[in-house]
């Protein structure tokens, strides 16, 4: 393990870049991967969750590869084109990786056995095999839909309906890249709305995709062409450095080429709310996708009850948020938010442990947690579960601390967040190994 420490911080200053959108970057390895040619992209997340996924697609049969001017470049199959692996797909930490690459290979006539780390091979899968089965599909493991799995691919694919039970972007993509090599129209519903990074993506490549009410067509068997694409900077891995900006007195910094995504940037409107200074400059449209540079400055914030409708489009930022919310006059209250304890981790359970332990004042509750304006004492060791997102969240939150908080595992980061503490130290944060 390697641990790392953050200690309390001066202010923040300078304009930076952080890596890559990580949904987008696995989406553009894959797109590239079914077209026809050579798609080229800049930007791309080069962290080990992306990068297992360029790993498994070059095992389906695409070219791929980097060159000196850090470009990626794919050459695709075409759809329908993937091949046989030679060995099973280990997709590390990375549950997007695994459940769009599931969805993708299902109505392939080969097939894959996918496996992972023992963080990913204790994370659900059953919500992505039960409706890739309507396609024909079939799926060999353990009982309760954990990894590892061996995906049966059918060879005679059929369209299916499918309206989700849960919220979730990685359901809906999966359904929706099994409906690539479907003949006629797979069609996905969706009550809640969640970020539509496929629907872009797939416009952009090309394929026939409409939107009807909450409903998504997709047309199978179409041709795609290869592609120039601009990955945008990860609004989640930015909403790290804007919470840090927010609660380190003095702080003011860009961030530049945000992905603004408006299904991604619930973080940025509840930290606005709460009173942060938070300016969107050079507003702008990039293969698809909406994208900003992000002005961000100290702010004294207050605590508020986070709209649960919310919840889709910052899903991910709920650990991070509660550092901001440790700051802030009041009570910060955050439900609805379930989802949060199947991801990488149960993150309400490993949040509200490590708060605790750090002298945060929080209460647990079944589907979220209430953070109040705390005298944030730290001094502890967070124990991070295999957890890029609870490591760099309580790295944030020793910047404001009496006593250093030391995540017991920081190399997980590198999953999401190459360069993550050079990047903070150079702001001025204080974090050391």
């Amino acid at each position: 393990m390697n641990q790392l420490s953050s200690s309390k911080s001066g202010p923040l200053n300078g304009n930076i870049t952080v890596p890559g959108d990580k949904s987008i970057s696995h989406r553009s390895l894959i797109m590239g991967s079914l077209a026809i040619g050579e798609s080229v992209i800049s930007g791309l997340l080069e962290g080990e969750d992306v990068l297992g996924t360029a790993a498994a697609m070059k095992a389906l049969g695409a070219d791929i590869y980097k060159d000196d001017d850090g470009y990626w470049h794919v050459h695709g199959v075409g759809i329908g084109g993937l091949k046989q692996p030679d060995a099973p797909l280990d997709m590390g930490n990375s549950g997007t990786g695994v459940r769009l690459l599931m969805g993708l290979v299902s109505t392939h006539p080969i097939t894959v056995t996918f496996t992972g780390d023992d963080s990913l091979e204790s994370r659900p899968m059953k919500r992505v095999t039960d409706p890739l089965t309507g396609f024909g599909a079939e799926f060999e493991g353990s009982d309760d839909g954990t990894l590892p799995i061996t995906v049966k691919g059918t060879s005679n694919p059929m369209p299916i309906k499918y309206e989700l039970p849960v919220a979730s972007a990685q359901v809906k993509s999966a359904v929706m890249l099994a409906g690539l090599n479907t003949p006629g129209i797979t069609t996905v519903t969706e009550t809640i709305p969640t970020r539509d990074h496929s629907e872009r993506i797939f416009k952009y490549f090309g394929v026939p995709t409409s939107l009807e009410g909450d409903d998504i067509h997709v047309t199978g068997q179409a041709e795609i062409t290869a592609k120039q694409m601009a990955v945008p900077a990860d609004p989640s891995s930015a909403a790290f450095l804007v919470v840090a900006a927010l609660i380190t007195p003095g702080s003011d910094i860009v961030i530049k080429n945000v992905g603004m995504n408006p299904a991604r940037t619930g973080l940025f409107s509840t930290l606005a709310e709460m009173g942060g200074y938070i300016s969107f400059e050079n507003k702008r449209e990039e293969c698809g996708e909406n994208v900003a540079d992000l002005h961000v400055k100290y702010s004294e914030l207050s605590g508020i009850t986070v709209p649960e409708s919310r919840a889709p489009s910052m899903i991910d930022e709920y650990p991070v948020l509660c550092a901001a919310a440790a700051a802030a006059e009041g009570e910060t209250v955050m439900r609805g938010i379930e989802e949060l304890r199947v991801k990488e981790s149960d993150r309400i359970s490993v949040m509200v442990k490590g708060l605790k332990a750090c002298g945060v004042n929080v209460t647990e509750h079944e589907d979220g947690m209430t953070v109040s304006k705390s005298d944030v004492t730290g001094g502890a060791v967070i124990k991070t579960h295999l957890d890029h997102r609870i490591a760099m969240s309580f790295l944030v939150l020793g910047m404001i601390a009496e006593n250093p908080i030391t995540a017991d595992d920081g190399s997980v980061i590198e999953t999401s967040f190459p360069g993550f503490t050079d990047l903070m130290n150079g702001l001025g944060a204080n974090i050391c190994s």
